[in-house]
């Protein structure tokens, strides 16, 4: 397989489209070969809308399933599924038939060979699971555990989740993770990275007040008000969100 020489990565959109048009218009990401999208698309305020504008972009695109798009899809199937937030099961029911169907087909892991990288592993959270949780200052020994039965030569994975951009080796491996565009946690902006012959950790800024209005005025989610300026002027900060994840890591009080 020929390498791509430039692959945009898109992780975590949760259905802020105006988060999303900010990212879609930086001219390397409309210069890239491929634009894989590592999960979480349209879990939040404008799903429909989302799912429709990352459908434009045609076979550029390269979509990877989350652990949200999974809890979308049951919901909007009417299984009976446990409710992770309120917005999930409003988000559920603005899907059309084919927004399902469309969930239902994605794979949980993707790899491509990208130059200056080699083969890369894309995947949600981690390779092995869509809700799992590793991070920046996950231990050596976490790492070693969820990359196992990896294959030798896949040497960089890149995954989304937990919605705060790092790059860091662990066990020989750079692993990469975006940030969220839709749902940053720490600073706000639209978080991605670019991948090709190195890896760069992007955030795109816009006008979080117009956005904040815009949702405001086109989303009917009860409490989008509260929602959009929580979300994304990102209230919740990077020591907030490391606290909180932090136990799912597998860490106790002492490390």
């Amino acid at each position: 397989m020929t390498p791509l020489n430039r692959v945009a990565v898109l992780s975590d959109i949760h259905g802020v489209l105006p988060a999303l048009e900010a990212v879609l218009a930086e001219p390397e990401v409309r210069a890239a070969d491929r634009i894989v999208l590592t999960g979480d698309l349209a879990s939040g305020p404008q799903p429909a809308e989302v799912l429709d504008r990352l459908t434009g972009l045609g076979e550029r695109a390269l979509w990877l399933s989350g652990n949200a798009d999974r809890e979308l899809l049951a919901h909007g199937r009417g299984e009976d599924a446990p409710i992770p937030d309120d917005i999930t099961p409003w988000a559920a029911a603005q899907l059309r038939p084919d927004h399902l169907d469309l969930l239902a087909s994605l794979p949980a892991t993707l790899r491509l060979a990208v130059r200056g990288l080699g083969p890369v592993l894309f995947c949600h959270a981690t390779p092995r699971d869509d809700e799992e949780v590793v991070l920046v200052d996950s231990r050596p020994d976490r790492w070693q555990e969820v990359f196992d039965g990896l294959d030798d030569d896949l040497r960089t994975v890149v995954c989304g989740h937990t919605h705060m951009p790092f790059v860091r080796l662990a066990h020989g491996r750079l692993v990469v993770n975006p940030g969220s565009i839709g749902m940053p946690y720490g600073r706000s902006g639209a978080h991605w990275a670019l991948l090709g012959p190195g890896v760069d950790l992007r955030t795109t800024p816009y006008d979080i007040d117009a956005a904040v209005a815009h949702l405001t005025r086109h989303s009917s989610y009860p409490d989008i008000a509260g929602w959009a300026d929580y979300y994304l002027r990102a209230r919740a900060t990077d020591t907030d969100a490391l606290t909180a994840f932090g136990p799912r890591d597998g860490r106790t009080g002492a490390e």
